[in-house]
């Protein structure tokens, strides 16, 4: 299910990504801005909704990394949104090498850190004279989602709540999060409840989804148990037709390797969508941006995971250059 494509005019708006971490920087900034309007999107996406908004006065970007192909573009876009509204950049996926670092690293609208925290933990941080100090827990669920919950801040946010606890309400609506998919209608009625600290636990029907998403985990597990083709630094699975981020985790599992490979093929688009997960040393973020476009394709992420695009016909090519590049880079 697609978001709108109308012209985005509200006086607080709130542009952010769909996955867990997206949902509760959404969330932590629509409590401290209760009118605000939120919009899912992504950072190929991005520039377009940019473009599209009309008489803002506040607007609030959380975790979207930036495109490397439109960051010129996107830049040039964001300073001029920066002289007619209050803008919020908040993010924390490495920069483009290529391009932004240096003019983008002093503008006192963009909140980047790639240094371990989440988007959810540096939104909170950003927002916290206007936050309720118990919205630190949807921070954490943020972080725990983002595998980004090892921070010197959240570790110290964590001691005032039963971990046990927290950990299982992040992972309601974790797993709930992943059995919808893009289903943005549902994602924004998250908010709400989370904007006003209410428990996943307490929203409907996420627990009866977070169950079917484990079950559904277990499915994936066994599949990728039986079929992981392991090549020398990594191991891969092909086509699961379900979550390619848990996938690419078991692939690392049951390959016995540092990094794991789920990669699912679109036909229509003739391409395969990939995820990568790592355990090791070499930074995959680095790799994808290096490897991905010498293919056709385009990848990032974050040092320890991240995913690609790569066109069919080059899929078999790129995943032995990629395999190469983990083991020169396990070498340094």
């Amino acid at each position: 299910m697609k978001e709108p494509h109308d012209l985005l005019t509200a006086k607080t708006l709130i542009l952010t990504h769909g996955d867990s971490d997206g949902i509760c920087s959404g969330a932590i900034a629509k409590s401290a801005y209760l009118d605000a309007s939120v919009y899912f999107t992504n950072p190929v996406s991005l520039l377009d909704k940019l473009n599209e908004i009309r008489d803002v006065k506040n607007l609030i970007i959380c975790d979207i990394a930036i495109n490397e192909r439109h960051c010129f573009e996107l830049y040039s876009r964001l300073q001029d949104l920066a002289k007619k509204c209050n803008l919020y950049y908040i993010d924390h996926h490495p920069l483009p090498e290529s391009c932004m670092e240096d003019e983008k690293g002093g503008e006192e609208w963009f909140y980047n850190d790639c240094t371990g925290p989440c988007s959810s933990e540096l939104t909170f941080r950003v927002f916290e004279d206007l936050l309720s100090r118990d919205m630190r827990r949807v921070a954490i669920y943020g972080a725990i989602g983002d595998f980004c919950d090892n921070t010197p801040h959240v570790k110290h946010w964590v001691r005032d709540w039963d971990k046990r606890s927290l950990y299982f309400q992040a992972g309601t609506l974790i797993q709930a999060v992943l059995q919808k998919g893009k289903d943005y209608e549902f994602k924004r009625t998250l908010l709400n409840p989370l904007s006003r600290d209410r428990i996943p636990s307490r929203i409907p029907d996420l627990l009866e989804l977070a169950r079917d998403a484990a079950l559904n985990e277990e499915k994936i597990r066994v599949f990728v148990k039986q079929n992981v083709k392991v090549l020398k630094n990594s191991a891969y699975i092909v086509n699961t037709n379900n979550s390619i981020s848990k996938a690419a985790i078991y692939a690392a599992s049951y390959g016995r390797r540092e990094v794991g490979i789920a990669a699912e093929h679109r036909p229509k688009k003739g391409i395969y969508d990939l995820s990568i997960r790592s355990r090791g040393h070499a930074d995959v973020n680095r790799l994808l941006r290096s490897i991905a476009p010498r293919f056709g394709g385009s990848g990032g992420g974050h040092p320890h995971a991240g995913g690609a695009r790569i066109p069919e016909e080059s899929f078999e090519a790129f995943l032995h250059a990629f395999d190469a590049g983990l083991g020169e880079a396990e070498m340094r």
